[in-house]
């Protein structure tokens, strides 16, 4: 993959760039963060495109998503421009049926648990490299 550079005008959008790209790239060491862009933008740039135009990213990504607000799901599921990632998760609550939704909050059921149980039994690791079962669950069901 070529050096990656995304201008958004909302910053949001560009901190939840930096952070799925962050994720996804975790394997290959990349960094992504967040810079001032063109026309009062946001721009998500990989750290070597920072370090190129001496522009330090922006100390503005949080460490995980745990006090994303109501309004900032709003704005994520009302975007015409979704990322994927967003798109198959709000698709998948979006498709349950609401007396589920319904139960999962009212038992306090620990979906973290059930998510994973799931990945363990897929025999893949954090980094989605085949482990097999048998590691995949002392990964995953700790």
């Amino acid at each position: 993959m070529e050096n990656y550079i995304n201008i958004y005008a909302d910053k949001e959008k560009a901190i939840h760039c930096a952070i799925w790209l962050n994720f996804k790239h975790r394997s290959e060491g990349k960094i992504y963060g967040v810079i001032h862009g063109p026309d009062d933008g946001w721009a998500c740039v990989e750290k070597e495109i920072s370090e190129e135009m001496e522009i330090p990213f922006l100390d503005i990504l949080p460490i995980d998503l745990s006090d994303i607000s109501f309004d900032e799901i709003k704005k994520i599921k009302t975007d015409e421009t979704i990322f994927a990632h967003w798109e198959i998760i709000s698709g998948m609550l979006s498709i349950t049926d609401g007396e589920v939704l319904r139960f999962i909050l009212h038992t306090k059921l620990p979906l973290e648990k059930f998510i994973r149980y799931e990945l363990a039994s897929r025999g893949f690791d954090e980094y989605h490299k085949w482990c097999g079962f048998d590691n995949a669950e002392k990964i995953w069901l700790k």
